[in-house]
């Protein structure tokens, strides 16, 4: 026993020594030769897309594993680089002397270049790879289907430089040689890949067979704008990982039988203006993982809003321009997670559940556009989160109240063409948004609330 209480003091001191000494060591010093290539990338970077000015943010005298993007292991090795939305533009052939590299960020930059002239091979050991957003095109490299441990692949949206700048001649991605199904056939840890607005037209209807037989490991898939044709394939089920899938602007047409048991596992799917028709199995909506759900404009697909349990974890639901009818359940009050609605330009009928507009959460509804829709506006509490509400083409009815003015958070207010009577609150001037009466701004404040053509409403 006593040397039992001897032992005591003695760990605990052997323990605060071991903690205070893990406490105190030294930070990685980056090698030379790692330092090299990152004073090189410096010199031939520039801070906008005209060449004007020098990315000049990396201060030579201090140890360059304490630079801005750049973290390193503790062998002052160089395994992470990010500048990412620095609006850079010019080369960066130098970053693959940095053999080492886990992670490479170069997102939301104006590079606005082929990938071809860069060795990817060169940092075999890359985990995660983001080039969206930074203006390249021409064909994806063969030498990225050789990256075996990558992890996260994002190379999405590059059409997205048109709209910023000026002389960017429109291009994009595309898959050819090698197609998609050369350039994932080695990666097979990717839990992650993001291809929006890559063309992958060439290989169009066989996509879904190759990802789904190839990616089993796979968490997120983002294809839009790919010029994919469907429809999906039943194997999609393979991916029993999947939690995230997103499709929009493709033409699939169809869901498959099995598309209830593909959903599953989803977090979040977006079809958006996917070309389908047929019933879309509202069974979805009800799934205990499903947050966001977005099949708007999809004009042929029909469907009708089932009764909402209160344990349900929707928090987007966008159903805005498809072909839904029938009563909006009042069950729908059960969303209490629920941030954005739209239920816009569809065939809605009865009584709208006014207590949807008292969600805790709720930031956003639009049920524009459904002419047999009927409901009146509550009285709403000073805590209203609401930030867009738009309830024009509806047959909403009844007086506007005047606590509309406790909606301090409100940006954009649409009441047009419906039923309302009586006056315009005048708490509606607390609120920082332009009134739009249809004949000409009452107040100006740079947002918008339109109330034009709302019948009887002076």
């Amino acid at each position: 026993m006593k040397t039992l209480c001897c032992l005591i003091p003695l760990l605990f001191l052997l323990s605060c020594f071991l903690s205070l000494s893990q406490t105190h060591l030294p930070k990685p010093y980056c090698l030379d030769d790692q330092r090299s290539p990152l004073l090189q990338l410096q010199t031939h970077l520039y801070s906008d897309f005209t060449f004007s000015s020098k990315f000049e943010v990396w201060d030579p005298n201090i140890d360059c594993c304490s630079w801005e993007g750049v973290s390193c292991d503790s062998l002052g090795h160089v395994i992470g680089l990010d500048l990412s939305y620095k609006n850079l533009s010019g080369s960066f052939h130098s970053i693959f002397d940095l053999h080492h590299l886990h992670r490479l960020n170069l997102a939301g930059n104006n590079f606005n270049t082929t990938l071809l002239s860069y060795g990817f091979d060169k940092i075999p050991h890359l985990t995660h790879l983001n080039l969206s957003n930074s203006c390249f095109h021409g064909q994806i490299p063969m030498e990225i289907s050789n990256l075996t441990r990558l992890v996260s692949l994002d190379l999405s949206h590059q059409d997205d430089c048109y709209s910023r700048n000026d002389a960017f001649d429109y291009y994009y991605l595309k898959l050819e040689k090698p197609n998609l199904k050369t350039l994932i056939k080695n990666l097979k840890f990717l839990t992650e890949l993001y291809l929006d607005e890559v063309d992958i037209s060439s290989e169009s209807s066989k996509w879904c067979e190759t990802t789904s037989l190839v990616l089993s490991n796979l968490q997120v898939l983002s294809l839009s704008w790919c010029g994919l044709e469907g429809p999906l394939c039943p194997s999609l089920s393979r991916l029993s990982f999947l939690s995230k899938l997103v499709l929009d602007y493709n033409p699939i047409s169809y869901l498959p039988p099995n598309f209830l048991e593909i959903s599953s596992r989803l977090v979040s799917l977006s079809l958006m203006d996917c070309n389908l028709s047929s019933h879309f199995p509202t069974e979805i909506l009800l799934l205990p993982k499903i947050q966001s759900i977005d099949i708007s404009y999809n004009g042929r697909l029909e469907g009708q809003l089932p009764e909402f349990p209160s344990n349900n974890a929707l928090r987007s639901l966008s159903l805005s321009a498809t072909n839904f009818s029938g009563s909006i359940p009042s069950s729908i009050e059960n969303l209490t997670h629920l941030v954005n609605l739209d239920l816009s330009e569809n065939h809605f009928s009865g009584h709208f559940p006014r207590k949807v507009f008292l969600l805790p959460k709720i930031q956003s509804t639009d049920i524009s556009d459904n002419e047999r829709l009927e409901g009146q506006l509550t009285e709403f509490p000073s805590n209203n989160a609401l930030r867009s509400l738009s309830l024009s083409y509806t047959n909403f009815s009844g007086k506007l109240p005047e606590s509309i003015g406790n909606l301090k958070f409100l940006t954009d207010l649409t009441l047009s063409r419906c039923n309302f009577v009586g006056s315009i609150p005048s708490s509606i001037a607390n609120l920082s948004i332009v009134l739009n009466c249809g004949c000409g701004l009452c107040r100006g404040c740079g947002r918008s609330v339109a109330v034009a053509d709302a019948a009887d409403v002076t």
